[in-house]
């Protein structure tokens, strides 16, 4: 085994690693070389790449240095629930691109995604083991939350795993919830918050600001080069924090530009019409296309989406959102341009 186990993935890598090896992603067992193992590794849909998810993963880096592993992050795409009970699955916190590029920033050296179909819903946890765990990865051990189910019906637990790891040669270990100011941590916990508008909090248990990534919408004087101070994203399908008025960040062609956005119908307007709407406040042309990657971090909530009795008022709480918004930046020093 080489010395750096990152340089034996290297030519199969997408992504950089902050240790300087190339970080891999496997999308089927096919892809992952010969001998690729052993490995230390954890299972899960890690949506949001949350403090949480952090934390074992940092652990699972960390052993596999000591030990000479490679560090791997087994995830799903689509989200489980999104196959198995569409019309109840989640809004993803981070699509993806996003759930790679931070499992990437966590220091471990690969993530395999696997693709979830029929096929692997039916495997039983003995199978999954078996055939993902130890025969494709040489798995020698496994992280996982204390809440982590597997196999058809999700019917095994961190029991069963364990159990599983001494017939099958892994060793598990189970790390308990992470808090934040008295704040349980997870998935769903953050989804809710986002949902209920409460990116501060959110935010605790990101270790980070919520942000989505996306394309400016067509039009709104936007061609070769962006001539209005007001962007709007195109079609989003993950998550959006609720209806209402945000201090916002705007990321375009390696600018930050400092934003009010509103999430909303705009119903002072009458029919509903949905939009995800920013006001840059410190504007100046830039080049913007409609495939432009943009980033829209959602700072601080204003206030939340009403219909006011006239144009005119809703230009007044207009200027005192604007007026809110910019003490924000200032207070906090965020001028960054």
């Amino acid at each position: 085994m080489s010395s750096d186990p990152t340089k034996r993935i290297a030519s199969v890598g997408d992504k950089v690693s902050p240790r300087g090896g190339a970080f891999a992603v496997f999308r089927s067992l096919d892809e992952i070389p010969a001998g690729f193992g052993p490995t230390v590794a954890a299972v899960g849909n890690f949506d949001g790449v949350h403090l949480g998810h952090r934390a074992i993963l940092a652990a699972v880096a960390a052993e596999a240095r000591k030990t000479g592993a490679h560090a791997v992050a087994i995830t799903f795409d689509p989200h489980p629930e999104q196959f198995l009970r569409p019309a109840l699955a989640p809004k993803l916190i981070t699509p993806m691109p996003e759930r790679l590029r931070l499992l990437a920033e966590t220091g471990i050296d690969a993530a395999l995604v696997l693709t979830f179909n029929a096929a692997l819903a039916a495997l039983l946890p003995d199978e999954f083991a078996q055939r993902i765990l130890v025969a494709a990865l040489g798995v020698r051990s496994m992280h996982e939350g204390h809440n982590f189910r597997f196999g058809r019906g999700a019917r095994a637990g961190v029991r069963e795993l364990a159990a599983l790891g001494e017939q099958l040669g892994f060793s598990v270990r189970i790390h308990d919830a992470i808090r934040v100011r008295g704040l349980e941590v997870s998935s769903s916990a953050v989804r809710a918050l986002v949902a209920a508008g409460d990116i501060r909090r959110a935010r605790w248990m990101l270790g980070r600001t919520f942000a989505v990534e996306s394309t400016p919408v067509s039009g709104r004087g936007i061609g070769t080069r962006l001539l209005v101070p007001t962007v709007n994203l195109a079609r989003y399908d993950g998550l959006l924090p609720a209806f209402g008025v945000y201090g916002s960040r705007l990321k375009v062609n390696g600018r930050a530009f400092q934003a009010v956005t509103n999430v909303g119908n705009r119903p002072t307007f009458g029919e509903a019409s949905f939009a995800v709407e920013s006001h840059i406040l410190n504007f100046e042309p830039i080049e913007l296309g409609e495939q432009t990657p943009i980033e829209l971090e959602f700072l601080l909530r204003l206030r939340g989406e009403r219909a006011w009795p006239s144009p005119e008022a809703l230009k007044q709480q207009i200027f005192k959102d604007v007026a809110r918004a910019k003490r924000y930046f200032r207070l906090t020093g965020d001028e960054r341009v």
